[in-house]
């Protein structure tokens, strides 16, 4: 009976104890915040981008990168003409900020003529470095990528997501309004005057014109759209040139020549592509034979024709 009770006390002792032992509160970590100005380093004074960056505020302070655009992301600068005179200044730049920031950039402004090869050079030294490379070709175009980098810094990905049709109704809207002219309410009264989309495709001009808001702008540019053909436009180049090089004198096939004049003209035809490829020896023996043969043709067609 002695040890029974003493179990049951160490029992009652050991859930106080129990009891009053508090476990701690999980935390919330603070968000990793970054200031609101644009950073710059000193090295920067004089730079012409500055007087340009006007949309975000900038603040020069001890960093080691040329530009801190958020709490992750940096900047290096370099001029063309400066790296030709200094090739090594950005290698060693680039080896300071290594691990420091998850995206670096390097804005690259483009002031010399044949840059190509010093580019090509850059590029590489970019993909070693997971360094991002941007060009630009003015101090505004380089201020207007440090405030988008900077203005962009809290944004979500959807902000440059396009918005994807939903239903039926709004794919339909999106088809008709691909000519520019065309908006959302022109859709929607061609949709509700037509019944259909495949009605409003087969609806002649001046059906279409019947549309309230439709003018003569958009009823010609929907037509073009509904149907031109789907041909590829180097095809259709193509096509155009060697129209354009075929004589004016010369009819085409089928319109004003006799048989005998049509077998002529697939003869000449056949005899000029032979023409277009230069061989060997033999294979140039081969084509004045072939020419030999044809001439002797056309004889025998003059002759059966007459």
């Amino acid at each position: 009976m002695d040890g029974e009770h003493s179990n049951k006390s160490e029992k009652k002792n050991l859930s106080q104890a129990e009891s009053k032992v508090q476990q701690p509160k999980p935390q919330a970590l603070p968000n990793r915040t970054a200031p609101s100005a644009i950073l710059v380093s000193s090295r920067q004074k004089g730079n012409p981008i500055l007087s340009h960056v006007k949309l975000v505020p900038w603040e020069y302070a001890d960093i080691p990168a040329d530009y801190v655009l958020g709490a992750t992301t940096c900047a290096l600068f370099l001029s063309l003409k400066y790296h030709r005179l200094h090739p090594e200044y950005i290698y060693s730049r680039i080896r300071v900020l290594a691990g420091k920031y998850s995206l670096r950039i390097l804005l690259v402004m483009v002031d010399i003529p044949n840059h190509e090869e010093t580019l090509k050079e850059l590029s590489k030294t970019s993909i070693v470095n997971n360094v991002t490379l941007i060009l630009c070709w003015s101090a505004p175009e380089a201020a207007h990528y440090l405030e988008l980098f900077k203005s962009s810094e809290n944004a979500q990905p959807t902000a440059i997501r396009s918005q994807q049709a939903q239903s039926y109704r709004e794919s339909l809207v999106e088809f008709v309004t691909v000519p520019r002219s065309i908006n959302k309410s022109d859709a929607a009264s061609l949709i509700s005057t037509f019944g259909s989309l495949q009605a409003a495709i087969n609806a002649q001009p001046e059906q279409i014109s019947s549309v309230p808001g439709w003018g003569e702008k958009k009823v010609r540019q929907w037509s073009n759209a509904v149907r031109e053909d789907f041909r590829v436009e180097a095809s259709r180049k193509r096509a155009a040139a060697a129209q354009q090089e075929m004589p004016a004198d010369r009819p085409q096939r089928g319109q004003g020549i006799s048989g005998i004049e049509e077998e002529e003209e697939m003869l000449f035809a056949s005899a000029h592509d032979g023409d277009q490829f230069e061989g060997t020896q033999s294979e140039k023996q081969q084509e004045e034979s072939m020419s030999d043969g044809i001439m002797n043709a056309l004889a025998r067609l003059r002759k059966d024709g007459g």
